[in-house]
């Protein structure tokens, strides 16, 4: 049995001058992909317009990488962005923000509901968490990848040493915490995908939103425990960030989880 994993993976897959490919990147464009075709799958199942598929895709790929990147430049690197603007369009260099990019679907949505599909925005949320589950999950092995967001250190044999995350001790084993969080996404995908093919959970609003804010949410606050704290200030507290802004999440999602079993099925 092995005492620990050994992880060593170069984030670049190749570079030609300034502008290297990477795994983030790759695995980004992936799940972005995926979505594409598992929505249309369930557009043209459900009969709606492809053509709004079409405005979709382009609504959530634009607000995806500029809020990830906005996001990153306000809320992490003004002081540095701000004496150097021209800086913000190099994404190539690195710097998304998962929250911003949240902030910027869920905005695009909006507008979405209101100028495209003239829907409740509960309908199109409904469809989209679960590409987003999916994506999640190639998003997290991405950071795996990247050597990002790790783990505490661990005596569990499944273990890795993180020699390329040079801000922590590379020769002790630590939880993968990017692949639990992986795997949770995908088994949330995986529900998600279920509810709507085999059972009739899309014809009461806000189920499979619901659900997948419990799922993820849940399986966040938990992992978190095993994670490195992001940030210094959240040191000595009983719970950390992420855990704090889970716990709403989660009840935000129980909410329209239990309001859908009360509610009538809608066509």
């Amino acid at each position: 049995m092995l005492l620990s994993i050994l992880w060593d993976i170069d984030p670049e897959i190749f570079k030609i001058g300034p502008i290297a490919v990477r795994w983030y990147g790759l695995l980004f464009a992936l799940g972005f992909l995926l979505g594409y075709y598992l929505v249309e799958k369930m557009f043209k199942k459900d009969g709606i317009e492809l053509e709004w598929l079409d405005k979709l895709f382009l609504y959530t790929m634009i607000a995806t990488v500029v809020g990830a990147r906005l996001g990153h430049v306000f809320f992490y690197g003004w002081e540095f962005y701000s004496q150097h603007p021209a800086e913000i369009i190099k994404i190539w260099r690195g710097g998304l923000a998962s929250h911003g990019a949240t902030i910027g679907i869920l905005v695009a949505l909006w507008f979405y509901s209101k100028k495209v599909s003239k829907k409740s925005m509960l309908w199109i949320l409904d469809y989209v968490v679960i590409p987003v589950a999916l994506a999640g999950c190639f998003i997290r092995l991405g950071n795996l990848m990247n050597s990002e967001i790790i783990g505490i250190q661990t005596h569990a044999e499944w273990g890795f040493q993180f020699i390329r995350a040079s801000i922590y001790e590379p020769k002790a084993p630590r939880h993968p915490a990017q692949l639990y969080e992986a795997i949770c996404y995908l088994i949330s995908f995986v529900v998600l995908f279920f509810m709507y093919w085999k059972t009739n959970a899309k014809q009461y609003s806000g189920r499979l939103f619901g659900a997948f804010f419990v799922m993820i949410f849940t399986a966040r606050f938990f992992i978190e425990f095993v994670k490195e704290n992001q940030e210094t200030f959240e040191e000595g507290m009983a719970l950390n960030m992420g855990q704090l802004l889970s716990i709403p999440f989660v009840l935000i999602g129980l909410f329209f989880l239990i309001r859908s079993f009360k509610i009538k099925p809608v066509a």
